[in-house]
């Protein structure tokens, strides 16, 4: 059986600049001395860590539909696509409990709850690709979502905020491999039916160069379509 196919997160990113307060990239091992932990095993593979993970910013879309579910597509069509995610601390150990809102956009560049997007759509009161679960006792969520479209000016992303005893403890953003992004646009429907073709790459997003390669989501096929996965390494002291 062919093992799935794995673009390593470093080198999709190694022509964007790390700014300093996107932390040090590290190997879960690495990151485990470094942090003084014994046991990675709870460690969901695939992804490095970073120590933390680097804030920003949530961007215009963001509101709350109060939807605790795993599957966010609300039958939008797209490539499918696995978002897993793992909460550990300074001391890489998994923040049980924590809750994870994720929201993006579909295969069209939309999002949804807002009006005004090109063309005069408005997709007030939808509430696709959106919403919220609580991680397990081993940091972990995933979700069921399609690959992230694209829109004049940003790269490929997923927005994500992570709260803790209900305080904002970490807002970011997921990115994805240029190449992986590249092919799916060039090749899957709805995205190559948009009629024209993405104006930014990671290298030129002025969030993905701040938010640097420990935001990016190490990426594989699986299961008909993709599993993107990332370590969320955060400061649960605040």
């Amino acid at each position: 059986m062919q093992s799935p196919t794995r673009f390593n997160r470093r080198e999709a990113f190694s022509l964007i600049a790390v700014s300093a307060a996107g932390g040090v990239l590290m190997s879960q091992s690495a990151f485990a001395q470094e942090a003084g932990a014994a046991d990675t095993t709870s460690l969901i593979s695939g992804a490095d860590v970073c120590v933390i993970t680097p804030e920003t910013t949530a961007g215009p879309f963001y509101f709350d539909p109060g939807l605790e579910r795993a599957d966010i597509t609300e039958g939008r069509p797209g490539v499918a696509t696995r978002v897993r995610l793992q909460v550990v601390d300074a001391a890489c150990q998994a923040v049980a409990g924590a809750r994870i809102d994720i929201w993006h956009c579909d295969a069209s560049g939309l999002y949804s709850g807002y009006p005004g997007h090109p063309g005069g759509l408005s997709t007030v009161g939808e509430t696709f690709m959106r919403g919220t679960q609580f991680a397990d006792a081993n940091g972990v969520v995933e979700f069921a979502t399609v690959y992230p479209g694209w829109y004049p000016g940003r790269t490929a992303h997923i927005h994500f905020i992570v709260f803790l005893a209900e305080a904002t403890i970490l807002t970011g953003q997921i990115f994805f491999p240029d190449d992986v992004s590249t092919s799916i646009y060039q090749s899957q429907a709805p995205y190559n039916e948009r009629g024209a073709e993405r104006d930014t790459l990671n290298a030129d997003d002025g969030i993905a160069r701040r938010a640097g390669s420990a935001s990016l989501a190490a990426v594989e096929t699986a299961s008909g379509g993709y599993l993107a996965t990332m370590i969320i390494g955060m400061n649960a002291a605040g």
